[in-house]
């Protein structure tokens, strides 16, 4: 295998894999052509995106791999903007600033690329005010593994028999297809991994730069009082964002900023764009108002940022420098159950993996993540169950076992555990219909020998 395939062949979870050829086309009409003769060899095709991922979802397992890095169109219109599936999250954001607009998205790593995000459906930190991609795209330019070319605008509608599978009680989900009669294209391909089309470029809706935006990083001396200030501040009109930093979090995030609270026991990250009401809402959570940080200045807003994204990158950074895979949920549960979702996954973790875990993440959607950090194979296979363990008490709750990283093909074998056999052999119905070779993807979602 040449060095330059093998860059191709993990991603930002560590995952692994192998192929037989890369393919790095320059436009469409190569990009087809490609397609064209995978499908008529009945070569499978994996779609490699900018890496960031966290299931395996561009990892092939043999086969072909385009990569689609040359596709970096972007233009930036008022209200919308027209991205090629590598144009990153970063350049849309920077492109997009002089015109005092930006793309509501907001995924944890601002390097993922337009396509990788239409991909899983991202979300991330403001999708709590704003959902997560699928709403945001106003039309999807595609290729089909037979090398056909379409575009789709939102409010086209599919043009074969879909039938319903019921969604969880969650406010995000992004495991398995999204099926519903009369839906439209752009919601059936937007969160399949790469398994029923290649996202060649984009229409994105661009919103209004707000006239003043507050973020704040609000310490509080307990876990409790945290999570109780997350009960009353989520019905909050004006926050764009409310996610939550535990103990375990707190005390890993220290070595990278000292100036953390001696005492605090949990935190909350807040945005929002009206600051009025905010003295009164902190006193009355007993927050350590004096100590936690708020500003309105966008530097600092960035610094708060960094704060919340070095836990992913710390985490990464841990288990790779003991020779270990990252692993972490990306489970969700209907709001109601949010404190009995967090309040299992802290006794089992205390129990089971002591000191080696952290918890944090989009609290505001019943959404949050555990990492555990291994540093042996003991605590490896303890943390692989208790992953397992946590996806089925996710279900049992009403929940999801994919709120915005999707499946990959690290989590496959959990499609089965959501949804009853019926409503996987629909999702397989449908990925026939678009695919009968299975050759998009193979792995994602669904067990490889799956076909």
């Amino acid at each position: 295998m040449s060095s330059e395939l093998a860059t191709y062949l993990s991603d930002a979870s560590g995952y692994k894999g192998h192929a037989e050829r890369l393919f790095v086309p320059a436009d469409e009409l190569e990009l087809s052509n490609i397609l064209r003769d995978a499908s008529q060899q009945h070569i499978p095709v994996t779609i490699s995106g900018a890496g960031t991922g966290l299931a395996g979802g561009r990892v092939a397992q043999g086969g072909w791999v385009i990569s689609m890095e040359k596709f970096r169109k972007l233009e930036i219109h008022r209200g919308w903007a027209r991205a090629g599936a590598a144009v990153s999250l970063l350049t849309l954001r920077d492109t997009a600033l002089p015109s005092k607009q930006f793309y509501a998205p907001d995924p944890t790593e601002i390097t993922a690329s337009v396509g990788g995000t239409i991909s899983t459906n991202a979300s991330g930190s403001r999708s709590f005010r704003f959902g997560s991609t699928r709403r945001h795209i106003n039309a999807l330019r595609v290729a089909f593994v037979d090398g056909r070319i379409a575009e789709f605008r939102k409010g086209d509608k599919v043009d074969f028999n879909v039938p319903h599978v019921p969604l969880p009680n969650t406010k995000k989900c992004t495991a398995g297809y999204r099926l519903e009669p009369g839906m439209d294209w752009i919601d059936l391909i937007c969160g399949s991994e790469g398994t029923l089309a290649v996202v060649i470029e984009a229409e994105l809706q661009l919103l209004p730069l707000p006239a003043e935006i507050f973020g704040g990083i609000v310490f509080f001396a307990s876990d409790e009082e945290a999570l109780n200030a997350v009960d009353t501040w989520r019905e909050t009109g004006n926050l764009r964002m409310l996610e939550y930093v535990g103990k375990s979090a707190l005390d890993f995030l220290r070595a990278r900023f000292p100036e953390i609270p001696a005492t605090a026991a949990g935190a909350l990250l807040i945005e929002g764009e009206d600051l009025d009401g905010w003295d009164d809402r902190l006193e009355a959570a007993n927050a350590m108002s004096e100590a936690s940080w708020f500003s309105t200045e966008p530097r600092d807003r960035e610094r708060f940022r960094k704060f919340r994204h070095s836990l992913p990158e710390l985490v990464i950074e841990f288990v790779t420098r003991h020779g270990f895979m990252k692993m972490g949920t990306d489970y969700a549960v209907p709001v109601p159950r949010n404190r009995d979702m967090l309040r299992y996954y802290q006794q089992r973790l205390e129990k089971e993996l002591p000191g080696h875990y952290v918890v944090y993440g989009h609290i505001g959607d019943a959404h949050v993540h555990v990492n555990m950090l291994p540093a042996s194979g003991a605590q490896a296979e303890t943390a692989s169950a208790l992953l397992k363990e946590f996806a089925a008490k996710a279900v049992e709750m009403g929940g999801t076992v994919s709120a915005e990283h999707g499946l990959g093909k690290r989590k496959a074998g959990m499609l089965a555990l959501q949804y009853p056999p019926e409503h996987v052999a629909a999702m397989r119905a449908v990925k026939r219909h678009l695919d009968p070779k299975w050759l998009l993807g193979r792995g994602n979602l669904f067990p490889s020998d799956a076909a």
